[in-house]
């Protein structure tokens, strides 16, 4: 008589989804840890670079922000084509020509050529982000994603807990007749070429391509998102063109504007606030780690919190208040241990945003329409960081005191919070927005 065989003490679908957590998340955050370096690795390059090629702060400021134009005008298409082609190539083709853009940054010699590579690395990452948030939901039903997009996204505090000491050492480079800034474009750009190379060979294009999954995991997977696809059909949007008039695809890109501008004001004059405190390169990227160090767990645990309590609106809104709080009390203090610490926690406020504000649009979009929804939000929400850069420059004027434009983030950080209330107010279909879709 044959032995029977022990059932599977884990089920289908946890064994399905805990497997392509394994498999694709620490691959797609490594990819996200290179890409926002690359981004904003120009903070620290300022410190040097500013007089190395002769830019005042307000060029600094246009040139750091401009990235945001080039995203902005190919962020769609980009989009558009990755569901077209498919994420393996197109995704490998953003992460090669942006290393080498990032890379050849080092090469500038003037505001112009300094202005033209940050327009270039802009269209260069077009589609990135937006690319991987489309490509998640092909792999995880709408009752995961807070807690994935966290664990994605984590890469984004990340990517400052590692890159800040990171740039700070590299600027310290002084060989072959390059600069430490010019070594550190270089050394930290060609990762992203690398990394390209091997997305063709490690990134499965969806569920049908991966063989390290079984075919009853692949059945599963197919059948459960088939019917969530439907459901959100259904009751929502599929279309390119219903994605570019629906106006809760509008209100929620006003709400990523709010924390974006937050994001960036913050992030590409941070290294600069503590330098003016008077702390030398060589601990000013330490410092400048620790808001990151504080952002990246909370921000992990609250995305999986919202998905636990199976509540969206209010989870955001708490956030947008924390970060309201943390940037108006650092306006507040002169000290920079005081500042840092309520940076800290204005950090926590921005961070935890993200995974909730990305379950939103796809409730009520599905295909082409959360193709191009997706690339809307993050598109015009990313002007934002053009926007970020300019606020905090104009708001200093040269003056190395950051209260106010630290109270003007804090602002910012209002803005998704009133959003989804509205939103919430509008009654059921507004609504269903704000809330669980499982």
């Amino acid at each position: 008589m044959p032995a029977a065989v022990a059932p599977d003490p884990i089920p289908l679908g946890e064994r399905t989804l805990r497997r392509i957590r394994w498999r694709l998340l620490p691959f797609l955050g490594l990819l996200y840890i290179v890409s926002y370096l690359d981004r904003v690795n120009v903070s620290f390059a300022k410190l040097t670079m500013n007089a190395a090629i002769g830019i005042d702060d307000a060029t600094y400021a246009f040139g750091a922000g401009i990235f945001f134009i080039g995203y902005f005008l190919f962020e769609v298409p980009s989009n558009l084509i990755l569901e077209r082609v498919g994420a393996r190539r197109w995704i490998a083709r953003i992460m090669v020509t942006w290393g080498l853009v990032s890379a050849g940054t080092a090469f500038v010699t003037s505001s112009t050529s300094f202005v033209a590579m940050r327009f270039l690395l802009g269209i260069a990452e077009a589609g990135f982000f937006p690319g991987i948030l489309l490509y998640l939901t092909y792999w995880f039903p709408a009752g995961e994603r807070a807690r994935v997009v966290g664990l994605f996204m984590v890469a984004l505090p990340l990517s400052g807990l590692i890159g800040s000491p990171l740039s700070a050492g590299l600027m310290r480079i002084d060989a072959l007749g390059l600069a430490g800034w010019q070594w550190m474009f270089i050394l930290e750009g060609l990762p992203a070429v690398l990394l390209g190379i091997v997305c063709l060979t490690a990134l499965p294009d969806g569920p049908r391509d991966a063989r390290w999954l079984g075919a009853d995991e692949r059945e599963w997977l197919a059948s459960t998102l088939s019917a969530e696809r439907d459901t959100v059909a259904a009751r929502g949007h599929v279309t390119l063109r219903a994605a570019l008039v629906q106006p809760r695809v509008w209100a929620l890109a006003l709400a990523y504007f709010g924390v974006v501008l937050a994001l960036y004001g913050f992030n590409f004059w941070l290294p600069s606030l503590i330098s003016a405190h008077g702390v030398g390169l060589q601990y000013t990227g330490w410092i400048a780690a620790l808001p990151f160090l504080c952002g990246a767990p909370f921000m992990v645990w609250w995305g999986r919190h919202s998905d636990r309590h199976r509540e969206r609106t209010w989870h955001l809104i708490a956030v947008a208040a924390l970060g309201f709080a943390g940037f108006t009390a650092a306006s507040a203090f002169d000290s920079l241990p005081a500042q840092i610490v309520c940076l800290c926690a204005a950090a926590m406020g921005v961070y935890a945003a993200f995974p909730i504000l990305w379950t939103f649009p796809t409730t009520f979009l599905a295909g082409t329409a959360a193709a191009a929804g997706l690339a809307v939000i993050n598109s015009l929400g990313n002007l934002a960081g053009y926007v970020g850069p300019q606020v905090v420059a104009w708001l200093t004027a040269g003056s190395g005191d950051y209260s106010r434009a630290l109270f003007a983030l804090g602002v910012s950080m209002l803005i998704p919070g009133f959003v989804v209330l509205a939103l919430r107010s509008q009654g059921p279909p507004a609504r269903a927005l704000t809330e669980h879709s499982s």
